[in-house]
């Protein structure tokens, strides 16, 4: 990790850095610093990838920060932690289940936004997916996010203010502070200082993941990444190959949920194996048939949560995969409208500009936007639990039929 600063690191959004400082200039009692700039619940909202999280983090850093003349200093150990969200007084709650339900706010949110700081001055919790919160959850939360701890500072992050994202009643509570996504060239050098990647490299990564930093370091580090975003592109081409297309789909589909499951299965059996031990599963002698009456419910609920992280980890590979799909088509487009707005705009997948071109010339621009519609309908679709086989089958029959196959 670079030990650049808190103003440092939010330079591409001045007005976020702003806020942040002097809301943290006032929670430190910095002299001639607003005491009203700073809030005790937050709600950062932005696009995905835009940094909420990153930018929670630096508010956090701010607080914490040792250096008696720098806010955010980024070299103290203070600073290293929070910004690694590893600080003891910085609560980073990132849930994985499709839902957040009112047990986890009560264990995991409430819970820990009680405790006093034991070597801050503040207690930070920035709680990442709020737009999860099922509505019984949000009004567990709202007391804490109404009158918290006075040496606590929440952070509620979501993609909007919308209602669908997140609750009226928790957004009325909180102080709102927009992320913007950053710049094309704050991701590539968060890529070439961060991750170690060539300009070329980052400058493709920043374009191809829509400036969604997450998703930009996993495409410079990850070559099962690199090569999904690929074929879920070529989908594209094989559209006009007859049986091809569904053939690759379903493969795909296969493999990225298979991806899903496997990189959290090592975790998840840590997860269960910790859950054992603290049951005294395997344990021997007189009442431990009794002691282990209640082991049988407890792990059933934990595998239903893994089931529940599981079922989102699978939908948010598939999405990516249509991302990347809907993207080769924006690029057709962009082509038909001309070098003006080319160069204006950009292109998202530019090492596959041949294959734009090509679509280009075969695909009426009506046809590409029908093509456009049929990946947001599937998008939808695998939102409402159709199955992805099938909801992908739909989509690529919409999209030849949009490309005049027959």
């Amino acid at each position: 990790m670079t030990t650049r600063s808190v103003a440092e690191r939010l330079a591409d959004t001045p007005n976020v850095r702003d806020t942040i400082l002097a809301a943290a200039a006032a929670g430190r009692g910095v002299e001639g610093a607003d005491p009203r700039a700073l809030a005790h619940s937050w709600l950062f909202t932005g696009p995905p990838g835009s940094g909420r999280s990153n930018a929670a983090l630096a508010f956090a850093a701010a607080l914490v920060c040792e250096n008696p003349k720098e806010l955010g200093c980024g070299h103290c150990k203070s600073c290293r932690d929070a910004l690694a969200g590893t600080h003891t007084d910085v609560v980073l709650v990132v849930p994985q289940a499709l839902v957040i339900n009112v047990d986890f706010v009560r264990e995991e949110i409430v819970a820990k936004a009680a405790r006093l700081p034991t070597v801050a001055d503040h207690r930070i919790v920035i709680i990442e997916n709020a737009d999860r919160l099922h509505p019984r959850a949000a009004d567990a939360l709202l007391k804490t996010v109404e009158e918290p701890p006075e040496v606590t500072v929440i952070i509620l992050c979501a993609p909007s203010t919308d209602p669908e994202d997140i609750s009226q009643t928790l957004r009325s509570r909180c102080r709102h502070l927009y992320i913007p996504a950053p710049s094309e060239d704050e991701v590539v050098r968060v890529l070439v200082e961060e991750e170690g990647a060539s300009e070329s490299d980052a400058r493709l990564a920043a374009a191809t993941s829509l400036r969604h930093i997450g998703r930009a370091r996993k495409l410079v580090t990850t070559e099962s990444v690199q090569v999904r975003r690929a074929r879920s592109i070529q989908l594209a081409e094989h559209v006009f190959f007859g049986a091809q297309a569904f053939q690759a789909a379903a493969s795909l589909v296969t493999d990225a949920q298979k991806e899903a499951i496997d990189d959290y299965a090592e975790a998840d059996a840590q997860e269960r194996a910790k859950l054992e031990e603290a049951l005294g599963m395997g344990a021997k002698g007189k009442g431990v048939a009794k002691a282990m009456s209640g082991s049988a419910s407890a792990l059933k609920e934990l595998e239903h949560q893994q089931h529940l992280r599981g079922t989102r980890r699978k939908r948010d590979v598939l999405d990516l995969v249509l991302v990347d799909l809907a993207g080769v088509y924006r690029d057709a487009l962009v082509t038909q409208a001309g070098t003006e707005v080319r160069s204006t705009v950009g292109l998202t997948h530019p090492d596959f500009e041949g294959l734009a071109g090509e679509i280009a010339n075969r695909v009426s621009q009506d046809g590409l936007v029908a093509c456009l519609d049929a990946i947001a309908q599937c998008r939808q679709r695998l939102h409402q639990n159709v199955d992805p086989a099938v909801a992908f089958n739909g989509m690529l029959g919409h999209i030849r039929k949009a490309c005049a196959v027959s």
